[in-house]
């Protein structure tokens, strides 16, 4: 069935209508990241560039490392840009621009997410890195999809319980990270569970500002959740949307996060950038080994 203009937008020069993408300006391996002014801090360490554009907050660099081909491409902030990404990319790989239908043979990418997030356990410290074994949602996106296939009820249901969740905020999801890729960047450094996503940064993250939100203690309740030794590891904005459309598209993703804030003690790393920069260097590093 072909797909209609108002469905898949394009631009007039053919490329993909938010990120401004063709699909030879994309290679199979990627990186994204939510700051734009991040692209540059790992494609420094290419040997070259081939491509580059920027589009709204969206900025694609596409080069190569250690004979590596990898393309690295900033999401900005939050799972509605992850559905924009997700669907965006897809299209370049697994659906002919020209004639608006969805390819025979698909194509299956790998990836990586590098990103910074506040621990919410005492005991995983600012500047350790978290390897998100499942992505927790509660942001609601995902399902506007049909995730029963890809989602983990039992996980589910279980942090509904323990929170004792409103459901008028939507039921929360949960997805596994790709197991093709945990081994890849195992180590007995990086710390494991799960990485919540919200929608939002201030009362969905449980700041309080001016405003009250309706579960003062839910970050309490998170910090204590446990299912089979899975604990709730760190909160941020993307990764649990990452999880999810890549496993209904049939990709392979996984999330890691430089842990910049640890919530439980309320400290915040002296240098932030540093600890970005090796979790840089040593994504780089895995995917050239990949």
């Amino acid at each position: 069935m072909k797909i209609q203009e108002s469905e898949l937008i394009l631009n007039p020069d053919g490329s993909v209508y938010h990120l401004n993408l063709k699909p030879e300006n994309i290679a199979e391996n990627i990186i994204f990241v939510g700051d734009q002014d991040r692209v540059e801090k790992i494609t420094q360490h290419f040997d070259s560039i081939e491509f580059s554009t920027q589009k709204r907050e969206f900025k694609t660099q596409t080069g190569s490392y250690k004979g590596k081909r990898i393309t690295v491409l900033s999401t900005g902030i939050g799972p509605d840009n992850i559905d924009i990404v997700m669907n965006e990319l897809d299209a370049l790989v697994n659906i002919d621009l020209n004639t608006r239908q969805p390819k025979k043979e698909l194509t299956s990418l790998t990836i990586i997410r590098v990103g910074t997030s506040g621990s919410l356990q005492a005991d995983i410290p600012v500047d350790s890195f978290v390897m998100s074994q499942y992505g927790l949602g509660i942001d609601n996106m995902l399902r506007f999809y049909n995730i029963d296939t890809v989602s983990e009820t039992d996980i589910e249901d279980a942090f509904i319980s323990h929170t004792d969740w409103d459901l008028r905020k939507g039921r929360p999801y949960v997805i596994k990270g790709s197991e093709k890729l945990i081994p890849f960047f195992d180590s007995k450094k990086i710390y494991k569970g799960l990485t919540a996503t919200a929608g939002g940064f201030y009362g969905a993250q449980g700041r309080i500002l001016r405003l009250d939100i309706q579960d003062r203690e839910l970050n309490s309740k998170m910090d204590n959740f446990n299912f089979n030794g899975n604990r709730i590891t760190n909160l941020e904005m993307e990764t649990a949307a990452i999880y999810g459309l890549s496993a209904l598209l049939g990709h392979n993703a996984l999330s890691l996060n430089a842990i910049i804030a640890n919530r439980a003690t309320g400290n915040f790393s002296k240098d932030p950038y540093a600890v970005v920069n090796n979790l840089i260097t040593y994504t780089l590093e895995q995917i050239a080994k990949m």
